[in-house]
Parts: C-alpha cells; structure tokens; sequence
C-alpha cells in the first residue's frame, strides 16, 4: 500500500488501483481529494474537513463515497445522498476497498473553556493508524502511526507519551502545517535518536508529494 503526504493532516492510500484519502482540509494541497474512492474525515475543524475540496472530489468521480462522524456527514449528506456514512468508535467498514476501523471519540482538549467536540480515527486495513485531533490509543497493535506533531492542543512531552504507548514500528508526522523549517528540525531531533526515545518507532517527516510503501509489517 502506498502512502503520500498531501499537506498538513492529509494522506492518500493507494492500493490495487484504489484510493482513499484522509483529511482532505484546507491546509492540504488544492488536488489532495481528487481521485480519491473513498474519503475519511476525522473531524469538523477546516484544517481536516473542506467541503470545496471534497465536493470537486465527489464531483469528478460519481462512485466515490465518504466516511465520517456525524458533525461532519450533516453538512454533506443533502448534496450527495446515498454517499455519505456515518460511523463512530468500534465500527469497522469497507470503504473502496480498504477495511477501516473507527476508534475515538473527542477531540483533544485545546482549553477547558472551549467545548470538546467529536473526533474519531481510522485504522486502515490493520496497518496504518490516523488519530485525527487526538492522542487516541487505538488498543491494537499498529505497524504505522500517522503522528500529529504539532497543534493548539499539544506538547511535544505528550507526543513523546503518545508514541511510547502506541508503539508503532513508523511514525510519519501529520499536522505538521503550521510549523516553519526551524521547527521541523526541532521536532526531527526531539523524535529521533537525539531525543528522550520514543519506544523504537522510527521517525521520519515526508514533505507534500512524498510517498512510501507501508504494509502490516509485524
């Protein structure tokens, strides 16, 4: 299965000729839903969910189809019915093709004075893991972690944490939009060898375009 980074919290998976994108918000790159057979939301925030992008996407291919909590499917369901799902923790769906389990349930805290809304993530054919807004621990093993670096509601002592209880085998970053070249650095060295260890994954940022091949691997 390929993975590509299309900008801040968005990845593409391909496999045997079908794609599913994650994320596709308005921090992504402009093409990042297009193509796509199925797509993934985490959440309502604009950074994970844009509803331009996901309406060209919709658009260009009449089969695609979209999974998503409800906050999200509510804004959708009336322009494309029939296409549009609503899941939430502990369901596992077909999407395309690829075999997707819902985990989670809230966004992370970003102040106590701001309310919590829903966030879910999705585990992708048993492999690789995006937590959308959130440091959730899926309760199974994951070869490859999809990591939010970098948010309003982070520290990096928590994405240290969040990488030493998950234990993946590779951690890709995500929600890595709003930090500047300096940053990357910083983080890259906190994450890696350099760092206070981060229970063996091997870390590693992929710039927007960049892809890798990821498989269970354990």
């Amino acid at each position: 299965m390929e993975l590509m980074k299309k900008g801040h919290a968005c990845v593409r998976l391909t496999k045997e000729g079908r794609t599913l994108v994650i994320d596709p918000g308005g921090f992504s790159e402009e093409d990042a839903a297009l193509g796509a057979d199925a797509v993934l939301v985490t959440h309502e925030h604009p950074d994970h969910f844009d509803a331009g992008r996901l309406r060209t996407a919709m658009e260009a291919n009449p089969a695609a189809e979209i999974w998503t909590l409800r906050s999200v499917a509510e804004k959708l369901v009336g322009a494309f019915p029939g296409r549009v799902h609503t899941v939430g923790h502990g369901d596992v769906v077909d999407a395309a093709g690829f075999e997707v389990e819902v985990h989670g349930e809230l966004h992370a805290v970003i102040h106590p004075d701001i309310p919590r809304i829903t966030n879910v993530g999705y585990v992708v054919d048993g492999a690789v893991f995006h937590p959308g807004d959130a440091l959730t621990v899926p309760g199974r093993e994951v070869d490859t972690l999809l990591l939010p670096v970098h948010a309003p509601w982070s520290k990096v002592s928590e994405v240290i944490d969040y990488l030493r209880e998950v234990r993946p085998r590779l951690a890709y970053d995500v929600h890595d939009g709003l930090l500047s070249q300096n940053a990357h650095g910083v983080y890259g060295r906190m994450l890696g060898p350099d760092g206070p260890g981060v229970g063996g994954a091997a870390h590693t940022r992929l710039e927007p375009g960049d892809s890798v091949v990821v498989s269970a691997g354990r």
